[in-house]
């Protein structure tokens, strides 16, 4: 048998005291942020975009918080968590909870940046182009603290490099499991809710660690595939097609975004662990679903571009 990489990693990467933490999920968005400022600068100064360079710090630290963070987690609660919003809307706010759709903030950022471009009376879709190409590498940080918070695991695989992650032991089928079956003495008798806490618990028994190797599956580590592709692929891919083609019309850059992260999104879903208790829409799962509609903007964005949008070089040559 494989010995398959047990997930031990801890969401935390600083503790000051009980309640002040620096966490890799925070530091994950803080880094996208930033180099979704730093792509978008150098895009800037290249004369791409409707941005000027020293215009867009203040655009992306508003677009951060309205945008990422309000439209991700309001598009969590109501996309996968409505019940749970409904019955207490104020748990909206309780960001330390988790729960964060990536459907949420992109559409968070488009309407943002909508109201950006109405009130400077510059060009929505100039801005969007530019902004799609810096935000995969959000994306990509993103997905990489979902793998370090052992969270949006993969499917059961055999693969050589699967992996088992404890925070298996809050689904469902596991659910009946408790510490006190295998002689571990823990508050309410429930496991914690990390891995690496579940881990040290299990340590404290001689064969708890056998025992947790046993109950576990291996799975693939959907995490790190997402991130590849809907991150760093798409980033590369639209950067090129942004340096390379300089005159495409405003608007054809964010189409293709659309259209290439949501055929991303639904391949990667295939081997993506369905959600706890969130049921699947015509057959697919909620983020197959809710991507096929990104396919239909992207190609209204493709058809608005080539037929009306606005080319770059008239853009800065001062033409409105």
């Amino acid at each position: 048998m494989l010995a398959y990489y047990l997930h031990d990693l801890s969401p935390v990467i600083v503790e000051f005291s009980e309640r002040f933490k620096i966490h890799w999920y925070g530091f994950a968005y803080v880094m996208g942020f930033y180099f979704c400022y730093l792509v978008m600068v150098h895009l800037a100064k290249k004369g791409l975009g409707s941005l000027k360079p020293d215009q867009v710090g203040d655009f992306i630290t508003y677009a951060a918080l309205f945008g990422v963070v309000l439209g991700g987690r309001l598009g969590y609660m109501l996309l996968y968590n409505f019940d749970g919003f409904i019955e207490n809307p104020l748990s909206l706010f309780r960001l330390w909870d988790g729960g964060m759709a990536s459907h949420g903030g992109i559409a968070g950022l488009a309407l943002y940046s909508l109201w950006y471009a109405k009130r400077h009376k510059i060009s929505w879709t100039g801005i969007g182009d530019n902004l799609v190409v810096g935000s995969p590498l959000g994306i990509l940080f993103g997905r990489l603290a979902n793998f370090i918070n052992g969270e949006l695991y993969g499917r059961q695989t055999d693969v050589s490099w699967a992996m088992k992650f404890p925070t298996e032991l809050q689904e469902k089928h596991l659910r009946h499991i408790a510490p006190s079956d295998w002689g571990i003495t823990a508050p309410g008798d429930v496991f914690p809710k990390h891995s690496n806490e579940i881990v040290a618990l299990v340590k404290t028994v001689p064969d708890g660690m056998q025992k947790l190797q046993e109950v576990l599956t291996p799975r693939h580590p959907s995490q790190l595939y997402e991130g590849a592709l809907e991150g760093l692929l798409l980033f590369l891919i639209l950067y090129s097609v942004r340096v390379k083609f300089k005159n495409l019309p405003n608007g054809v850059l964010t189409g293709l975004f659309f259209i290439l992260y949501a055929i991303f999104r639904i391949s990667v879903e295939n081997l993506r662990q369905p959600d706890v208790g969130i049921d699947p829409i015509m057959g697919l799962t909620r983020g197959q679903f809710y991507s096929t509609f990104m396919i239909a903007i992207g190609l209204a964005f493709l058809i608005f571009g080539f037929k009306w949008g606005q080319r770059p070089g008239l853009q800065n040559a001062g033409e409105k």
